[in-house]
């Protein structure tokens, strides 16, 4: 099996262990920062219960946090393609186009009559500088480059769905360590504060989110396996260092 079988889902059923992982990663991430979570924990398993069986008719929260997270996962494949090389942003362009649409189409059939979900905005390249320069001129190599760019948009990722979904993420925290991760992984800063270091050993756990994807469809993907090598390793590093 392939990636490709993921372009077969469409419907809320389909869909309901995509929420339920990206939701796991949510409340382990919150849960592991001290963030307070509220009934998220609750309500994400009727949500999930709501689209196995192929229901939209849920409560606001809930719909608004299963809008978020279908909205934010089709929005960041393209952004994320765009930090690595041409030939792997090109080899994906037409999966990650139609992986968009599908994922889009059921988060409004669930945003519904919400008064706003909004798209999360995802920085490319060029957005984000370090002396002046694009942080990709100071990193080399596949592997670098897709830590890198993981870094910076999971953490993107993060707080626009804990946000939708309820939970309080402190803006100066989002701050700080956007700016130390991306001083960190250009090799200009050589450890991250305590709380940053921690929130970015968390976030790493989306090798978690990738090899249950990667289960839950059974894809026995080399692609998904590739992307869980790197994000473990990044994961695995940052908790054996200092913090």
């Amino acid at each position: 099996m392939t990636v490709l079988r993921l372009l077969a889902l469409r419907t809320a059923d389909d869909f309901a262990d995509w929420y339920r992982v990206g939701s796991e990663y949510v409340d382990y991430v919150a849960d592991g920062m001290g963030f307070d979570r509220g009934s998220f924990s609750e309500d994400a398993e009727i949500g999930i219960e709501a689209m196995r069986a192929g229901r939209t008719d849920v409560e606001p929260r809930i719909a608004r946090s299963i809008a978020a997270t279908l909205l934010a996962d089709a929005a960041f494949s393209e952004p994320f393609c765009e930090w690595l090389p041409l030939w792997y942003e090109l080899a994906l362009a037409g999966p990650v186009a139609l992986a968009d649409y599908r994922l889009t189409r059921l988060a409004r059939a669930y945003a519904g009559d919400l008064s706003h979900v909004s798209v999360p905005h995802f920085s490319a390249p060029d957005d984000v500088l370090v002396e002046g320069r694009p942080a990709l001129a100071h990193v080399s190599g596949f592997d670098e480059r897709f830590v890198l760019a993981d870094a910076v948009l999971h953490l993107e990722w993060f707080v626009h769905v804990a946000r939708e979904s309820g939970i309080e993420v402190p803006q100066e925290l989002v701050s700080r360590t956007r700016g130390e991760t991306v001083a960190y992984y250009t090799g200009r800063r050589a450890s991250l504060s305590p709380d940053v270091h921690r929130f970015q050993s968390l976030l790493f756990a989306d090798d978690v989110w990738v090899r249950d994807i990667d289960g839950s469809y059974g894809l026995d993907s080399a692609l998904f396996g590739v992307w869980e090598r790197l994000l473990r390793r990044a994961r695995t590093e940052l908790e054996k260092s200092n913090g």
